[in-house]
C-alpha cells in the first residue's frame, strides 16, 4: 500500500473578504499575511506536488489539515479545484482531516463549511460509527486492503493567537469503537489527526498550540499494536514512537505543502509510505526544489 501524505496547503483567496468578515479572528491571520505568511506559502508549489502525487500513481493520500488559510468560500474553492483537477483521484483514494486554520472562525464551524465543501472526499466506510464533531462527522474510515485509514477532527475555533485542538470526548469515544471493529483490528491502523499526539511541549504551549486531550487519545491507543499516526501542524518532517501497552505507532509528520523554507525539514513536499501486510513501512520525503521544479528523495528526521 503505497500512501502519500501532505498536510497545511494554507490555499489563501481574499475574494469575500469584506471589512465586516474581518472584523474577526481573521484580523490576526490578515496581519500575518501580509507581513510574513504570504510571502512564504506559495500556491504554485501545492499544485507541483498534487500533479507528481498523480504522476506516481499512489494507492491513497492522507491530507493532514491546515488546507484553507482563513476558512473562506474561496479558499474551500481553491481546495476542491485542486483534487479535481491538478491531484485528479477519486474520492475514496483521498482522505482528508481538517486543521484549526479550516475552523478558523466560529461561523466556519456553524456553517459547516469543511463538509460542504469537501462532503465526497469524508465518505466513511463505517458511518454508523461517526459522531458529530466541529468539522463534520468522524472519525471517517476507509478500508484499504491490509490498511485501515482513520481521519480524526481536532479542529476548534479558537480565541486570536490560539491555535490548540482537541477531540472532545465523543469523538474520542468513537474512536475506541472504531479500532474495536473487526474490519479495523485486522488492519494496520493509519491515523490521520491535523495536531501531532505526542510532542514533548510545556503544558503551556499545549495548551496554546498543541492536542489538549492528548492523554485521554492516548488512553484510546492503549491496545493498538501497530501503525502510522500522520499529522502536519508543525510545518515540519518529523517522526517519533508512540508507544502502546500492545506495541508502538509510528507517528509522523508532513511539512506545509507550500511553504518555502531554507531547511529541509521544513521545506515544502510530501511523504511517501509503503505499508506491507506484515506492518512494515517504508518512509520517504519528496522535498520540493523551486530552481529545478521537481523533487529530490531525502530521510523523514527521527525524534526521540
Amino acid at each position: 500500500m503505497r500512501i502519500a501524505h501532505l498536510s497545511d496547503l494554507h490555499l489563501l483567496s481574499l475574494e469575500g473578504l469584506s471589512a465586516r468578515r474581518l472584523l474577526s479572528k481573521r484580523f490576526t491571520g490578515w496581519l500575518n499575511i501580509r507581513l510574513r505568511r504570504g510571502s512564504i506559502h506559495r500556491a504554485e508549489y501545492v499544485r507541483a506536488i498534487a500533479r507528481e502525487i498523480a504522476r506516481l500513481d499512489i494507492d491513497h493520500v492522507v491530507v493532514t489539515g491546515d488546507l484553507t488559510n482563513l476558512a473562506l468560500e474561496s479558499e474551500y474553492e481553491l481546495v476542491r479545484e485542486l483534487f479535481e483537477g491538478e491531484l485528479g483521484l477519486d474520492p475514496s483514494r483521498v482522505t482528508v482531516a481538517p486543521g484549526n486554520h479550516d475552523l478558523y472562525t466560529r461561523g466556519a464551524m456553524t456553517s459547516r463549511r469543511f463538509g460542504r465543501y469537501l462532503g465526497p472526499w469524508m465518505e466513511s466506510d463505517l458511518p454508523e460509527l461517526a459522531v458529530d464533531a466541529s468539522a463534520g462527522r468522524f472519525p471517517v474510515v476507509k478500508l484499504r486492503g491490509s490498511v485501515a485509514i482513520v481521519a480524526l477532527s481536532s479542529a476548534v475555533p479558537r480565541l486570536p493567537l490560539v491555535a490548540a485542538g482537541e477531540l472532545g470526548e465523543a469523538q474520542r469515544r468513537a474512536l475506541g469503537r472504531v479500532l474495536a471493529h473487526p474490519d479495523v483490528a485486522s488492519r494496520t491502523l493509519v491515523l490521520a489527526v491535523h495536531h501531532p499526539v505526542v510532542h514533548g511541549w510545556s503544558r503551556l504551549k499545549t495548551h496554546l498550540e498543541g492536542l489538549r486531550d492528548t492523554e485521554a487519545l492516548l488512553a484510546e491507543l492503549r491496545p493498538i499494536s501497530r501503525g502510522l499516526v500522520l499529522h502536519g501542524h508543525l510545518h515540519r518532517r518529523i517522526q517519533r514512537v508512540v508507544p502502546t501497552e500492545a506495541g508502538h505507532l509510528l507517528q509522523i509528520g508532513a511539512t506545509s505543502a507550500s511553504l518555502h523554507h531554507e531547511e529541509t525539514d521544513r521545506m515544502a513536499g510530501f511523504n511517501l509510505y509503503e505499508v506491507d501486510g506484515d506492518a512494515s513501512t517504508r518512509v520517504e520525503a519528496w522535498v520540493y526544489s523551486a530552481e529545478s521544479r521537481d523533487f529530490r528523495l531525502e530521510s523523514v528526521p527521527k525524534h526521540v
